[in-house]
């Protein structure tokens, strides 16, 4: 079981499931609206930890991991995934180069088997790859005024995206993609014994606490993945928006290319992630997983479900490549939509039938 973090003693906290990290601090629509227009301040503690330092890490993780690294300049990051040899998506890393030391962030529970995996790859290499995630922990200042907050605090703000600056103390700051409706991110490193003092200094500097769960939302929103909840055993990053955020596609040999690259120049992978609006506010959400279907037929799978402040029930779903802009789809029994803003180009002219499917499915679903 994972370590319980400080800031569930705060007022209102409501743990996730496995009881690491705040959920909600009561309100899990209002710290949405915080996010997306505001500063808010998550826990995200629960996410592993690694640390890469050694005169080759940069040449040896080019070679094993799916983005140009061997120039990844000091102060800068990057996102890169690890394939299996068919190219399935098995790890999904964000990174930041500081100082001699590659970092490392990856899913909760998932550290250990790429440690294990890399430290299989070691050979004779000058790199020491250590989990590190007893010591460190991250946390992510989410929304408009969140660059205040920082300045307020006294902590440096980096400007481009994956821009890494170094937090006095130890640690750092990292610029990451906006999230929701374009909605800034910064995630900060910290020392895990001075989580609860570092979350304190944001929080007088202007940020509100904000759960897990009002993030997830804004990430649904963005269409990001997550790996083991967006994905299964048959993901491959051109399903994804990892193809664009995470593979560089001109870069030499890496395990799993040939898949990636085959499937790039065929232009059509055999699924594509979309936002999917789903009928109904019942109590109960379907899991990851669950079947999307298109009448009694099986054609895709729903991964991260939330209750969003403004488009209502939504979920990223993997489906066929053939299921049209307009289906009339569902989920567990209920009826879903495919969102208009993710169509091909070349199915423009679906747009319009596949706004009009949505109207009709979020009617009297989204919370007030």
């Amino acid at each position: 079981m994972p370590t319980p973090s400080p800031l569930l003693s705060r007022p209102g906290a409501v743990p996730v499931e496995d009881g690491s990290v705040p959920a909600h601090y009561g309100s899990p629509l209002r710290e949405q609206r915080e996010l997306a227009e505001g500063a808010g301040l998550v826990d995200r503690s629960d996410r592993d930890v690694l640390v890469v330092p050694g005169a080759d890490r940069l040449t040896w993780l080019h070679s094993l991991l799916t983005q140009h690294l061997e120039q990844l300049g000091d102060g800068t990051g990057a996102e890169a995934l690890e394939l299996s040899p068919n190219g399935h998506v098995e790890h999904h890393l964000v990174l930041a180069e500081l100082a001699g030391t590659t970092w490392v962030d990856v899913e909760p529970g998932t550290g250990a088997a790429l440690q294990a995996y890399l430290e299989r790859m070691r050979f004779m290499l000058r790199v020491e790859p250590a989990l590190v995630t007893d010591s460190w922990a991250l946390l992510s200042l989410v929304g408009p005024r969140g660059d205040g907050v920082l300045a307020a605090a006294g902590l440096p703000v980096p400007a481009a995206p994956y821009a890494v600056l170094a937090l006095d103390g130890g640690g750092w700051v990292r610029r990451m993609p906006p999230t929701g409706d374009g909605a800034p991110v910064a995630d900060l490193l910290v020392p895990r014994a001075e989580l609860a003092a570092r979350a304190d200094a944001l929080l007088a500097a202007g940020a509100a606490p904000a759960g897990v769960d009002a993030y997830e939302a804004l990430r649904v929103e963005a269409r990001r993945p997550r790996l083991g909840v967006d994905t299964d055993h048959r993901t491959i990053p051109n399903e994804t928006g990892w193809l664009t955020s995470a593979v560089h596609l001109a870069k030499g040999c890496y395990r799993g290319q040939e898949t990636v690259a085959r499937v790039h120049n065929l232009g059509r992978p055999p699924r594509r992630l979309v936002l999917l609006h789903l009928d109904g506010l019942a109590e109960q959400l379907p899991e990851a997983g669950t079947p999307v279907q298109l009448g009694s037929r099986d054609v895709g799978r729903i991964g991260s479900v939330v209750r969003h402040h403004e488009l209502g029930v939504v979920a990223l779903a993997l489906v066929k490549q053939s299921v049209a802009m307009d289906a009339e789809l569902t989920v567990a029994g209920a009826r879903a939509a495919i969102d208009p803003d993710d169509a091909p180009a070349a199915l423009d002219d679906t747009v319009a039938a596949a706004r009009e499917r949505v109207q009709a499915v979020r009617s009297g679903t989204i919370p007030r």
